[in-house]
């Protein structure tokens, strides 16, 4: 953690690449999992991110509270 602080003061560029590059493979690989999840049920392929999308937004409000 020390080391992505030290990143976001000296190189705030590089830090911010990181952070994106970072929250895409994590997008992905919760599609993934979902596709892996929801695949059987035969639904729509726009299904998985339908849910993981939702999932987000309820987190995002629980957090705000």
């Amino acid at each position: 953690m020390d080391y992505l602080r030290r990143l976001q003061s000296e190189r705030p560029v590089v830090y911010f690449i990181v952070l994106l590059v970072g929250f895409w493979v994590a997008f992905q690989l919760v599609l993934f999992v979902a596709r892996l999840v929801l695949g059987p049920f035969g639904l729509p392929g726009w299904a998985p991110l339908a849910l993981v999308l939702l999932i987000a937004v309820l987190v995002a409000r629980r957090q705000n509270r």
